[in-house]
Order: structure tokens, then sequence, then C-alpha cells
């Protein structure tokens, strides 16, 4: 435990307690060990983050803040040189998961010898300037990704962290969840930034020009290559090569890219010369890859290489409270390029989407506003400005979610609830499922082809709690 008295450098002096001096200051304080840890906070700042005292001592700083500053180049991590004077505008976001607009201060503090041995920072909020807007304080953002559920927070808490290493990481996720916005949004907030992010699709390459494509070939190497043409591993030196649908990377050029994870060397197609890339490796993939080791058709070895770190994008179906935020963001976004003011949502399509399992996540979210926003010629979009097939019949919506065939538990209650509204029809599916499993949650989910949050969020929506 760090003390938390100091001296006055007057001897007469008493002694006087650091909490209680940097309590008297009016904006926010912290104080930082050279670990990157809080030693103290004031109580405007523990006002300003939701974390008491307590709870913040011995954090990492960026576990309390969670500043955009983190992300793009913490402050504490630069030379004392240049943490002589730092004053940069940025944001933090608060327990409650708001956004709130800062000026950010830092500088060292020094013993007796001139050691830099912990850091000052004082926390100064804008939103008390009279300039900020308070309709910009909402959800939590990283780069491109947008979110404020428990579920995404705990994906952004991890974010500064990763961004700082040149660790491999494996990012999982259902198709549409954003797994290429996630591994642009590491690159930007790393060291690598100011160099390339390639991306490379393994299953959109024909697998005759994947290696090519990847590593690059010398001419003549083979028919048709009439000059020298460099890979993508070599494009993206000094920064980083995302490789999406990894599990779909064929067999022998998946033991040349684990050769290339282990010694980092390319050697292009038709030369004995190789070439040191320094390039981070991210991959994404919405396979499961310990099914494909089983199966014989991933290397076990190269899942191990790729899977130092590993990041789950949940689906959007799990991301509680995430649907409306998403929506407002892409119809504001929408408003602007298609010169529309479309003001909002009809109370019962927001009902439609937020009943709908959204099996191509926050992609398919975008196409069905995208869609709506250009049929829409009023102030609120609505049931008839929806793609027909989420407004069809009932029975058309009592299907599997991720579920690999439907089950004839399944089948009989579609049978038995044709003609019942979607509310009804849902809500007696759900407690027909639990008579079946003695009120077992788990398997109820099972049958239904949910995952537990899903089963969870909708017996909460129809108080079966």
């Amino acid at each position: 435990m760090h003390s938390l008295t100091f001296h006055l450098q007057d001897p007469s002096s008493v002694p006087i307690e650091l909490q209680q001096l940097i309590d008297a200051i009016p904006i926010g304080v912290s104080l930082i060990d050279e670990t990157c840890r809080v030693i103290a906070i004031n109580k405007t700042l523990q006002v300003l983050t939701g974390f008491s005292g307590d709870e913040a001592r011995d954090l990492p700083c960026y576990h309390v803040l969670r500043s955009a500053l983190c992300v793009r180049q913490c402050p504490v991590r630069r030379s004392p040189e240049e943490l002589e004077s730092i004053h940069e505008e940025s944001d933090i976001i608060n327990k409650d998961r708001q956004r709130i607009p800062v000026n950010l201060s830092f500088t060292s503090l020094l013993n007796t010898e001139g050691k830099r041995v912990a850091f000052l920072e004082t926390v100064e909020d804008l939103r008390l300037s009279g300039t900020f807007d308070p309709g910009s304080e909402h959800a939590f953002s990283f780069a491109s990704l947008i979110g404020r559920s428990p579920q995404m927070e705990r994906v952004y808490q991890v974010l500064p962290i990763l961004a700082q290493s040149d660790s491999s990481v494996l990012i999982t996720g259902e198709t549409g969840t954003g797994k290429d916005l996630l591994a642009e949004a590491l690159h930007k907030a790393s060291n690598r930034s100011k160099a390339p992010f390639i991306k490379v699709n393994c299953g959109a390459v024909p697998e005759n020009l994947l290696e090519s494509e990847l590593f690059g070939h010398q001419k003549g190497a083979f028919t048709g290559a009439v000059e020298n043409k460099p890979g993508r591993f070599k494009l993206a030196h000094d920064g980083t090569l995302f490789l999406t649908e990894i599990g779909d990377l064929p067999q022998p050029l998946q033991v040349k890219l684990l050769t290339f994870l282990d010694d980092q060397v390319i050697y292009p197609l038709g030369s004995t010369k190789g070439f040191q890339a320094d390039v981070r490796v991210i991959a994404g993939t919405h396979r499961n890859l310990e099914d494909m080791v089983a199966q014989g058709r991933f290397r076990r070895d190269l899942l191990f290489r790729l899977n130092v770190v590993r990041i789950h994008l949940p689906p959007l179906r799990e991301r509680e409270g995430d649907l409306q935020l998403l929506a407002d963001h892409f119809r504001n976004a929408l408003n602007s390029k298609l010169q529309k003011k479309v003001q909002g949502f009809s109370k019962s399509v927001m009902q439609i989407l937020s009943r709908y399992d959204f099996p191509g996540n926050v992609r398919e979210l975008k196409n069905i506003v995208e869609y709506a926003i250009n049929l829409c010629d009023d102030k609120r979009v609505g049931m008839d400005h929806l793609p027909a097939y989420l407004t069809e019949s009932t029975d058309s919506l009592i299907q599997e979610s991720n579920s690999p065939a439907v089950t004839e538990h399944q089948e009989s209650a579609a049978d038995s609830f044709a003609g019942a509204s979607w509310t009804e029809a849902e809500k007696r599916l759900i407690l027909d499922t639990l008579r079946k499993t003695s009120g077992k949650k788990s398997e109820a989910a099972d049958i239904l082809g949910w995952g537990r949050s899903t089963l969870w969020r909708k017996m909460k929506k129809y108080g079966l709690n």
C-alpha cells in the first residue's frame, strides 16, 4: 500500500494527509505509479468515473479512466521529456457507460534525486464549460465499433492493452459482428498505426492464386508471372495483416503461414531469397477452429500460434441495449449521406427489430436501416418501410436460431401457434419448452437453439422470470 502522506519543505510544518489535499482540488486528480496503477483519486474524479477511492486503488489507470487517449497513446509510457507538460482534450467512460468529454493533463513527480517516481493527472469535465452537446453523451465507442452493452464493454476494456502488443490475435464471432472493424481498430490504436493495414479474405481468393497473393512471386515463377509481385505480407511490413476467414485457408498455406509466424521470413514463389517482414498478424473467423482441428481440416499448431490472444465478438441478439443505439447511429449516418431528415423509428418497428434474431448481426441491421431510410418519406420509419421478410406471417418467424436442425418439438410448436400473434406465439413456445424441461433453462435454451442469455432476455421481456 502506498503512503498517502507527505511533508512540506518547511521543517516546522506538520504532516499533511495527501488524500485530504487532493480532495480539496475542484477538478479530477489521480496519482499513478510507474506501473500505471492508481495510487489515489480525489472525490471529484470519484464522482466523474463512478469508482470509489478503494475500488480504484491499485487498478491499472486505463481501467478507471477508460479514455480514448489510453487507446491512442498512453501518456504515462512517454519519455520523461515528453511528460514535462501534456495537455490534451479527450474523453473518459464512466461506470454508467457515459462518454464524458474532458481535458487531461499529465506531469511527472520526481524525488529529491530528480528520478521520476509517480505521475500526477488532472481531469477537467468539459461539460461544465457550456460548450458540450448533451446529445453526444451516449455509449462508448472504440474506433468504428459502437455499443454500450456489458458484452461490448468487456471487449473494450482489453483493447487498449492488446493494441500495445505485437502478439497474434484471433477474433471470433458470427458473420456480421464486426471482426474487420475490430482488427482495424487494434491497428489504429497501436504503434503500427502509421504503417499499412492490409486485409485478405482467405475464402474470397481462388486457392491457386492465394499463395501468390499472400507471399508474392518472382517473374517467371509460373505461367503468366510476367513481373515481380510483392505479396500482402511484404505490403504490410511494419504494419498489420488481417487474415479474415482464416478457417478457409488451404492446408498447404497453413504450413507456410505457421513458418512465417515462427521466423517472420517470407519466401515469394520462385525465389530462394527470403524477406524479413515485421508484421503483426490478426486472424478472424466465424468457424469453430477447434472442431476443424478435430476433423483434420485445420492444423493444431497453427491454431496455437494464432490463438495467443482471443477476442470473441458477441452476436447482436446478445448485446443488451445496443439495438436502438446502432439503429440510430446508422440512421444518422444515412440521413447525412442521402440528405434525408428521418427522425427515428416507430414503436412497432422497434418491436419487430427487438424480436428478430439477426443472423446477419450488425451488418444485417445496417442493411435493414439503409433499405428503410431509402424508402422512408416520413419523419419516422414505419412498418411499410421495412424489408418484406421482417413483416411476413409469424410462422416464418418461429424458427431455429443458429441450431443445426429444427427439432420435432419446434416443428410441432410452430404448427400449434400458426395464426397467433408473434408475441403470444413466442411466449407460448417458451412456456411449452420450459414445461418439457421441468423449468431447466439451459436445457430449454438448447431445445430452442438459443443461447442462455437470449432465453433469459426473452423471458424477462415476457415477464416469465
